[in-house]
């Protein structure tokens, strides 16, 4: 007999293939094979990292990898930044359409130009956002879905400052296409409340980091379950590219330098360089570098396996709906 928590049924779940309308958000270095393996194992949509991999043929080859380990829907995330030396992004999309992959979520700016190639290949797309604004301009594009990133999110949360509470509600509101939110949420009424915004699924990277599949070395995973709401810095303010991270010795630099005035990003460049956040992710040296995570921290406080967090997630959903559902009782 299936179990009563089994399945959800939302437009994300017809999106995306699974069982639970819930997604991995792709992180830098950590959307690995043996994390969304996991992910998609457990029922929830596992992300791959495009830039993760050093070139279009390693990102195919791990594809294959990530399909040894799961025979569920797994998607990739493209983020495409302008930059003066950009990779080779039309080969990254080659690489994801003949590798069969048929999520795929885009975010930084536009995919407006790979939006027909994907199309044409039957692959959805999912468009991260930050602004209500930008999403209607990508939903005008054509992409599927919108995952709409709260001010709480890890990573680049705009420049609007504006949180989940009222973001996930005004896009829902505004769009046609299914919203999925991101950002604030790590646990099952987080995802209760968004669905009740109306978004029709979630988005998680924070909370899939702080997984015992997710690649990072066990001292930094440690180190994020024990922070609070409040250990987090936002950087790049002054540059008009606003990012997220944990508060440790190298972003409480970061800050102190920013605050200087004439300060550029040459002066903090050798600190955020992408490298030596990696080297610290797997070295377990959480001074190490930068390591990109969201306000929810404050929310988790265990290390549990995808499959263990993903049934707690669904399971504390459908509960906390319930519960709601009694209160409006007269």
């Amino acid at each position: 007999m299936t179990a009563w928590w089994a399945f959800m049924h939302t437009r994300v779940t017809e999106l995306t293939g699974t069982r639970f309308p819930i997604i991995q958000g792709g992180m830098q270095w950590v959307g690995r094979a043996e994390l969304a393996s996991a992910v998609s194992n457990a029922g929830a949509l596992g992300v791959l990292t495009a830039l993760t991999q050093p070139t279009p043929d390693a990102l195919a080859a791990e594809i294959a990898r990530c399909r040894s380990l799961t025979d569920q829907p797994f998607g990739v995330n493209l983020t495409i930044l302008p930059t003066t030396t950009p990779p080779p992004y039309a080969d990254y999309v080659t690489a994801i359409i003949e590798s069969g992959v048929k999520v795929v979520e885009t975010a930084g700016r536009s995919p407006a130009e790979f939006i027909e190639r994907f199309k044409s290949a039957g692959v959805k797309i999912i468009h991260k956002c930050t602004s209500v604004r930008h999403a209607l301009s990508a939903e005008r594009a054509g992409v599927d879905a919108i995952s709409i990133d709260g001010f709480e999110a890890a990573g680049h949360p705009g420049e609007d400052d504006v949180p989940g509470l009222v973001l996930i509600r005004a896009a829902s509101a505004a769009l046609r296409i299914p919203v999925i939110a991101s950002g604030g949420i790590a646990d099952g009424r987080g995802m209760a409340a968004a669905l009740m915004l109306g978004a029709e699924g979630i988005n998680m990277g924070t909370r899939f980091m702080l997984t015992k599949e997710a690649p990072i070395h066990e001292d930094i995973k440690a180190a994020l379950a024990a922070g609070n709401e409040r250990d987090t810095k936002l950087i790049f303010r002054p540059f008009n590219n606003t990012g997220r991270v944990f508060r440790n010795a190298v972003s409480e630099e970061v800050v102190a330098i920013e605050r200087q005035p004439g300060a550029t990003f040459e002066d903090i460049r050798p600190l955020v360089a992408g490298a030596r956040g990696r080297a610290a992710l797997e070295s377990g040296d959480v001074n190490g570098g930068l390591l990109w995570a969201g306000q929810t921290i404050g929310l988790i406080d265990d290390v549990p396996s995808c499959a263990e967090l993903v049934k707690r997630i669904v399971t504390d959903c459908r509960l906390a709906i319930a519960r709601g559902a009694t209160l409006m009782e007269f």
